[in-house]
């Protein structure tokens, strides 16, 4: 079993917004289908395993308010029975059903972006995960695609770690029920997310 905290994924979708609006007026959106939000689980010391969320949503305003949602049920392993423990045992769906990170961009910093242009960011926002508000930071990188889309991708791994969201105690219980000697509390996040004028 594995655990995940999607705080990074977050972060790229606050970057993308702000290539986005900056070009024009009007509020963006994430392309959830071309939109990918990853995390990776270490257990027994050394097995890795890459996981996903499929419930993602996000926008950024024309002021610069970002935020992204993740459907915390949508949490996919491949493996059917860790799916259900993860939503019970650790996120506690019925509870905290989502994830939610905000952000405030300064627009005017990709204003002079054009269509292929890159920028580097450096973002920060606060992320909302099992009742818990946590500072997140990412390097980005923001590639406006055609002038109304725009991809932000994360640089490196953000690392979230569970005792900070309060998940540790879920963590535990998702290693006992699977029978296992450990599993990592720090997970490594990343995020490619596209973004759509309107």
């Amino acid at each position: 079993m594995s655990r995940l905290l999607p705080a990074l994924a977050l972060v790229p979708v606050l970057a993308l917004a702000t290539a986005c609006s900056q070009q024009a007026g009007g509020d963006w959106t994430l392309d959830a289908e071309a939109s990918q939000l990853n995390f990776v689980s270490i257990k027994s010391g050394d097995i890795a395993e890459v996981h996903h969320f499929s419930g993602l949503s996000g926008s950024v305003s024309e002021d610069g308010q970002a935020e992204l949602v993740i459907d915390l049920a949508s949490v996919e392993t491949g493996i059917v029975i860790r799916n259900e423990r993860m939503r019970e045992h650790l996120f506690e769906t019925e509870t905290y059903p989502t994830a939610r990170l905000t952000a405030q961009i300064d627009l005017a910093a990709l204003a002079a972006m054009a269509p292929g242009d890159q920028a580097a960011l450096e973002l920060d926002a606060l992320l909302d995960l099992h009742g818990m508000q946590v500072p997140v930071y990412a390097d980005v990188l923001v590639t406006d695609l055609d002038g109304s889309r725009v991809i932000v991708t994360t640089q490196g791994p953000v690392v979230l770690h569970a005792a900070d969201f309060n998940l540790q105690t879920g963590l535990d219980t998702l290693q006992g029920l699977a029978g296992l000697p450990s599993i990592t509390p720090a997970v490594p996040v990343s995020a490619t997310l596209v973004f759509q004028r309107g």
